[in-house]
């Protein structure tokens, strides 16, 4: 069995969520600051008419802020069902992987919590780390965030 994810970069390494859960990928646009929100949370945005919530992926897996560039995406994914942005550094594919490629999180592998790692995949020789999207934002934190659009 084969399975499909947007790859992305974050602070030098490949991430991945699988492509199921992504409902588009947009060019950074305007976020209104909400007050007294976490410091992962960017605040939220206008998006074809709808209020998105967008959290920094850098700022909650707790790396350096190193600011935005041309590259600079917000992934839109459903979490819980509901929408989610993402700001990542940029995205760079779609890629099929086979399951079989897809391996257990080692502990020193990547920068982020294994709690919130699905598995690594090497790609040629990238390492490829896929995310948990149901465990990057702890429920509670999920059900203040689509407070904050309700």
């Amino acid at each position: 069995m084969e399975q499909q994810m947007v790859v992305f970069a974050l602070a030098h390494e490949h991430f991945s969520v699988d492509i199921s859960s992504v409902e588009g990928i947009v060019m950074l646009q305007e976020i209104t600051k909400e007050p007294h929100a976490p410091s992962f949370v960017e605040g939220v945005t206008n998006l074809r008419g709808s209020i998105l919530p967008v959290i920094d992926l850098r700022k909650r897996f707790g790396l350096a802020f190193q600011g935005t560039t041309k590259d600079t995406r917000i992934i839109v994914v459903t979490m819980n069902n509901k929408n989610v942005g993402m700001i990542v550094d940029g995205v760079s594919e779609v890629l099929t992987v086979s399951e079989q490629s897809i391996k257990p999180p080692a502990p020193k592998v990547t920068t982020v919590d294994p709690a919130l790692i699905v598995g690594t995949a090497k790609v040629d020789e990238r390492l490829i780390t896929l995310l948990d999207l149901a465990k990057v934002l702890t429920p509670q934190e999920q059900a203040d965030l689509h407070a904050m659009v309700s």
